[in-house]
């Protein structure tokens, strides 16, 4: 696309985003929905959407794979997948059929550190809808021939991504840079800690994590408040709530080195990642650095990376960077595919963008550009009644503000090209760079500093 084809895209995002708000608050309230909490914890947050006869409900837990015991990893999401699979009153072939026969859609899912279901229906089927999810979420069975066979279809998974040097490079990437820390590991656990999880720990998880005091529920749709507060209370109200377990600790920096990982696989192509823990979403520098990524390597072929890699040099057939922040800081990280005997030289040149961003302010236009695109895109986040549920429950976990879509264009306007420098200078360390390179080991001749070290790996399953 054209420099004038991304502005005219930027000006199209921008008008869509005052559409939407024109549409969906004609009021002086500027906010995206309606905050309230029950007496047992629970905090939900409701959206009148009544474009269509549709409404979406969406629970959020701190229930992730942050938040698993060491050794078991994989439980998070074996606990929210088997939600699913049964309960006292259902077995698995019922609640599918029910759910199919509303019409409906029903989704369990556990990420890096929250878990959630995710129910939506025709208005007129609602109750009918929730009297299944709330079903599923206060009495699930954990059946040990579910358990069983949810296990064995994870591990295939696991052992099948074995085979994507793209997934051996990123597990390697995050296990060595992370260590034993949660986000160290694949959400789907390794096929060794699957082995350890039995169903008293699923049942165990289940009870600690899944309080009311531990949620965010939010509905979307074609109600009134009034329904809205008396649908809450009805099927939620008596839900009990617990003692949380304490927080995880932060991870800590692994190394003080630069460090490069060698993994050979007899490829044609090799795939590279070069990264660092970076920061948590509720980090201040949070705006800044999201604009630093988008000019260095978020922004398509509007990057640095893309346009002096791959544009210029030819030296890549995909290169990008992307930042990760959740409850802790995540990690970023520059991927790219290249030809073996190309890694080296395109190595090099992600160290100068590198080095360049830490060291010379960006330009006018390139900060420009930036602002237009984040707060364009940003309508896109709600422009379905799913997303805008999903919007709602995240402003809440971060505790951003029903008003937050109307404060980030400011937020982001008022970012200097001062503050990006500031931010990549802080976080960019070039002591805590790890550099994980899979492929053809002998065509591929990287040329780095004397205090890197190296290290070579065979196995990537993470134990």
């Amino acid at each position: 696309m054209s420099r004038s084809g991304r502005k005219t895209l930027f000006f199209t995002f921008a008008v869509l985003f005052l559409c939407l708000v024109a549409i969906a608050h004609a009021s002086d309230d500027r906010v995206l929905g309606q905050r309230f909490e029950l007496p047992n914890g629970l905090v939900w947050l409701f959206s009148a959407q009544s474009d269509l006869p549709m409404v979406t409900m969406e629970l959020t837990f701190k229930a992730g794979a942050l938040f698993e015991p060491q050794g078991k990893q994989g439980l998070a999401n074996l606990t929210a997948s088997l939600l699913r699979y049964g309960t006292k009153s259902r077995n698995a072939n019922q609640i599918a059929e029910e759910i199919d026969f509303l019409g409906a859609s029903l989704a369990t899912a556990a990420g890096r550190d929250v878990a959630s279901l995710r129910l939506s229906v025709l208005k007129k089927d609602l109750r009918t809808a929730l009297e299944i999810g709330s079903d599923l979420l206060f009495h699930p069975t954990f059946a040990p021939r579910e358990i069983t066979a949810m296990v064995q279809r994870v591990k295939a998974t696991l052992i099948s991504e074995e085979d994507e040097p793209g997934v051996v490079a990123e597990r390697a990437f995050r296990r060595i840079l992370y260590g034993d820390y949660p986000y160290g590991f694949p959400v789907l656990g390794t096929p060794e800690s699957l082995n350890r999880i039995t169903r008293r720990d699923l049942v165990n998880f289940h009870q600690r994590y899944y309080r009311p005091n531990n949620a965010i529920l939010t509905l979307v749709g074609d109600l009134t408040v009034e329904e809205a507060e008396k649908i809450v209370e009805e099927f939620f109200g008596n839900w009990q709530k617990a003692e949380l377990p304490p927080m995880p600790s932060p991870p800590s920096a692994p190394q003080d080195k630069p460090t490069v990982v060698k993994i050979n696989k007899e490829i044609t192509q090799a795939n590279i990642i070069l990264g660092q823990i970076g920061l948590k979403r509720a980090d201040p520098d949070f705006y800044a650095f999201q604009l630093m990524n988008y000019i260095l390597g978020g922004g398509g072929f509007a990057s640095r990376l893309m346009d002096n890699i791959r544009d210029n040099r030819g030296l890549a057939y995909s290169v990008s960077s992307n930042f990760s922040p959740g409850i802790e800081p995540g990690p970023f990280e520059i991927s790219l595919e290249t030809k073996n005997a190309s890694g080296g030289e395109a190595v090099a040149e992600v160290l100068k963008e590198l080095a360049r961003i830490r060291t010379d302010l960006v330009t006018e236009k390139e900060l420009a550009d930036a602002r237009s695109y984040l707060i364009g895109s940003l309508p896109m986040k709600m422009d379905s009644n799913s997303k805008r549920a999903a919007l709602l429950g995240y402003l809440e976990l971060y505790g951003l503000g029903l008003d937050y879509p109307w404060r980030y264009p400011d937020i982001i306007n008022k970012i200097t090209r001062e503050d990006i420098l500031q931010v990549a200078q802080k976080y960019l360390v070039p002591d805590r760079y790890l550099l994980v390179v899979v492929g053809k080991q002998q065509e591929i001749q990287l040329s780095l500093p004397e205090q890197w070290q190296q290290r070579e790996i065979t196995s990537t399953k993470g134990e």
